[in-house]
């Protein structure tokens, strides 16, 4: 046996013990097996290549956007092949299989593509262009699976997929990320019957006690790396395990669960990537790093997009450069996924303890002020506090209708995207973002769920007369952010293993230096974060030029150079950014 099956032996023991182990891992082990073989025929292009500062990931939905008569992944493949290529080198399609509810986290059939979408075909097509991110929706599925069909009518073998609770223990632990009730009761062949249904009535959870519910899940896993997965995003993994008297969330047999995960995909896969989603203060979040060898590559970074948009609220960068400061990661193997918008909303759980409650509140009656909405939680002394804002990132920063000129809206706007391109990590952006979509509020009329807010289906013929009008918003983002792409990839200073270091300015700077993990780049990324001018003196130390009188900075935004000759000041306007590189002219 590899080392690496000895590793994964000794995970499984020490989740399930000797007893429940060994069939398990014999079965295992054939899985791995037939899964070897299946992918020595699969070479995805980047299958050699790691991560690299061309390395940018649109977050999609399957039908974002629509063409009559074309299946919606047929119409996203060739729209982001037009528009996107050289552009973003991945694509995360939201889930696209089969569904009940909650915008395809209800999934009925992991395997399966959902029709309405299109096919696996297609979705292989789209793979050849760019890398992919499938979701693993692995802490519950549907009350439509097959799975729980049969546990409602009785089939023995799925008796045990699902949690059940017969008596009435204390669960005022258990951490709640809805304030929904945590169990829902249903009719089986055996009578009422109450399970954990840790996100909705129709989101069941899965019961890992159960080692045939894991070697499911492992094989969903592979098989979704067999249809061209190259990076697996984990979905609200953080409460995968439940320990009736515990709060049921980061508890130790998850990591275990996460590590067996790895190690599956470094045995049969090992260019195949993860990344965690755990919305949660962010010392939790990146507890899913592991050693930095172990568990994901990759951790949604969920403190970055609030306070990203308290430095921009507030004209204030402090915060948000002394959070910077403190990052840290385990090893040179991992990073971080850094994102603004997404297809949920604001998470302001990530930020308690780092944004002053009162800075937090800000941000709550902005969101209500520019027409957004607040999601509320539950905590364990029965209260209740916001955590999520449901507002379009777009209208977070400028208000709709509001008096500011559309020049300056997208300043602000692309100043926020500007701080998470330059950050240490890989950019996940949004597709509405790309082009500086606003709110739907009409959406949330007709579906009645808050975060529907960010969630509109666009015509391909709309969006693309809008994008062949460079006045447009959508036309002067869209430009303006493939700017900011290129310029990110044009430098090997942005490689996400490289690093990172902040660096103090006035607290309407927000400044970091990016370095290549070879030392052989370095760029200077500097954004004024108010709405009025700055004047930067730069410390000459910092591009090793100093005293030279022929010395010239590029600035790779806006691809011109600037101080040229012995000048030390720069005058910034509102919301500039520069992303300053050394060039000497001998």
């Amino acid at each position: 046996r590899s080392r690496m099956m000895e590793k994964i032996s000794e995970i499984i023991i020490n989740l399930y013990g000797e007893k429940l182990s060994t069939a398990l891992i014999t079965r295992l082990s054939e899985l791995l097996y037939h899964y070897k073989e299946l992918l020595s025929t699969v070479q995805p292009s980047s299958r050699d290549r790691r991560l690299a500062e061309q390395d940018v990931i649109l977050i999609t939905y399957g039908d974002q956007i629509q063409e009559q008569g074309f299946h919606p992944l047929h119409t996203l493949g060739n729209f982001c092949k037009q528009y996107l290529t050289g552009l973003v080198s991945g694509i995360h399609i939201l889930p696209f299989y089969p569904y009940s509810s909650d915008d395809g986290f209800s999934v009925i059939n992991y395997k399966e593509v959902n029709p309405l979408l299109g096919s696996w075909e297609e979705v292989r097509a789209l793979g050849k262009q760019f890398r992919l991110v499938f979701d693993a929706v692995i802490n519950h599925v549907s009350v439509y699976h097959d799975w729980f069909r049969g546990f409602t009518s009785g089939d023995p073998a799925y008796q045990d997929y699902f949690i059940t609770v017969d008596d009435d223990p204390n669960l005022s632990q258990v951490v709640r990320p809805r304030a929904l009730p945590l169990l829902t009761t249903f009719d089986t062949s055996r009578g009422q019957v109450r399970v954990w249904t840790t996100f909705s009535a129709d989101q069941v959870d899965l019961n890992y006690k159960n080692p045939q519910v894991l070697l499911e899940i492992l094989d969903t896993l592979l098989y979704y790396v067999s249809q061209g997965a190259e990076l697996i995003r984990l979905d609200a993994i953080a409460y995968l395990w439940k320990e009736i008297g515990t709060p049921c969330i980061h508890l130790p047999q998850t990591h275990h669960i996460i590590q067996l995960i790895r190690a599956v995909l470094d045995e049969v896969a090992p260019w195949v990537m993860l990344i965690t989603e755990t919305n949660v203060p962010h010392t939790d979040n990146v507890s899913y790093f592991g050693d930095g060898h172990n568990e994901a590559q990759m951790v949604y970074n969920f403190a970055l997009p609030p306070l990203v948009l308290d430095a921009l609220n507030t004209g204030d960068a402090g915060v948000l450069s002394k959070w910077a400061k403190g990052l840290t990661l385990p090893s040179k193997q991992v990073t971080f996924f850094n994102f603004l918008a997404s297809h949920d909303g604001i998470g302001l759980n990530p930020v308690r303890g780092i944004l002053p409650d009162n800075r937090i509140d800000k941000l709550v009656q902005k969101a209500l002020d520019h027409g957004g909405i607040v999601s509320n939680k539950h905590n364990p002394d029965g209260s209740q506090s916001p955590y999520e804002l449901n507002i379009n990132y777009f209208d977070m920063l400028c208000k709709p209708g509001g008096a500011t000129s559309l020049a300056e809206q997208v300043d602000r706007f692309m100043a926020a995207q500007a701080i998470m391109l330059a950050m240490i990590g890989v950019p996940g952006i949004y597709f509405h973002s790309l082009f500086g979509s606003r709110g739907w509020p009409e959406g949330v009329k007709q579906t009645g769920r808050s975060r529907t807010i960010n969630r509109q289906k666009l015509q391909r013929s709309e969006l693309e007369a809008e994008l062949s009008n460079p006045d447009s918003r959508p036309g002067k983002v869209y430009n303006r952010y493939s700017r900011l792409l290129r310029a990110r990839a044009s430098s090997h200073a942005f490689h996400p293993f490289g690093v990172q270091r902040v660096i103090q300015h006035s607290s309407a700077i927000f400044a970091i230096e990016r370095i290549s993990p070879d030392h052989t780049a370095r760029v200077v990324c500097i954004q004024n974060v108010s709405g009025q001018g700055q004047t930067i003196l730069l410390d000459q130390d910092l591009f090793g030029i100093h005293g030279q009188a022929n010395r010239r900075l590029r600035d790779l935004v806006s691809e011109k150079y600037i101080l040229e000759g012995r000048q030390n000041y720069i005058a910034m306007a509102p919301y500039q950014s520069l992303w300053l590189t050394n060039e000497l002219d001998n």
